[in-house]
């Protein structure tokens, strides 16, 4: 199925609910362009400076858990979608805009590039036993960290199918780590929601304790 290229895809839930799993399976499915913020900022993280004091200190703020300056994380994924938008392709996001502030930001120049009526906005719900459960055992993989597939990671998969790369546990995929993580969603994402709802964003609903078929075929309805 070919999405309008003109359309952005945002993904919301919480740590482990699956919003990379399924944004994986969106670009593949649609020939829309999956605009991952974390690797954004992975990427500026593998090439910090030890001198430039205010990448390191973002730097520590990630690996604690905890979301990186607003400010910093809504220019680099601005800049990105600008540059997407620019060569008519469309996006998916998982996991962004990960703050009100961001929000603020990022929904209207969403609406400026694509108009309001290709913006669709999935939350996927877990529960906060079932996140801690699934990130403690998650495995992505080392070069692209492609998240892997439960049943596989059951069957002892050492090598990412869809790469090759070494299979492993994310480090920020600890249950100290977690308790921050989920703690950080509460506090600074769930906002967001209330925000879209009151500028008439619809926000779509999907149970992300699905298998991860059942939970694609759900998101792929809504955008036939």
């Amino acid at each position: 199925m070919t999405v309008h290229s003109k359309k952005t895809i945002l993904i919301f839930g919480m740590p482990g609910s699956g919003k990379d799993t399924q944004a994986d399976l969106l670009q593949k499915n649609t020939g829309l362009v999956r605009v991952r913020t974390s690797k954004l900022l992975e990427d500026k993280f593998n090439n910090t400076d030890p001198s430039d004091t205010f990448l390191m200190e973002q730097k520590k703020i990630w690996h604690e858990g905890k979301l990186n300056d607003p400010e910093w994380v809504t220019s680099i994924v601005i800049e990105k979608i600008k540059e997407l938008s620019g060569k008519n392709k469309g996006t998916i996001l998982s996991a962004s805009p990960r703050t009100l502030y961001e929000a603020k930001v990022e929904m209207p120049l969403f609406e400026e590039l694509y108009g309001r009526d290709n913006i669709k906005i999935f939350l996927l719900k877990l529960s906060d036993e079932e996140a801690v459960k699934r990130n403690t055992k998650r495995l992505v993989c080392e070069a692209n960290e492609h998240p892997i597939d439960p049943k596989l990671v059951e069957e002892g998969i050492k090598i990412c199918p869809i790469d090759g790369s070494l299979v492993v546990t994310r480090t920020l995929d600890n249950e100290e780590t977690m308790k921050m993580r989920l703690s950080e969603f509460y506090n600074r994402t769930s906002p967001i929601f209330d925000f879209l709802r009151e500028n008439s964003f619809q926000i779509i609903e999907i149970n992300g304790e699905q298998p991860i078929e059942k939970v694609h075929e759900d998101i792929m309805e809504y955008l036939a």
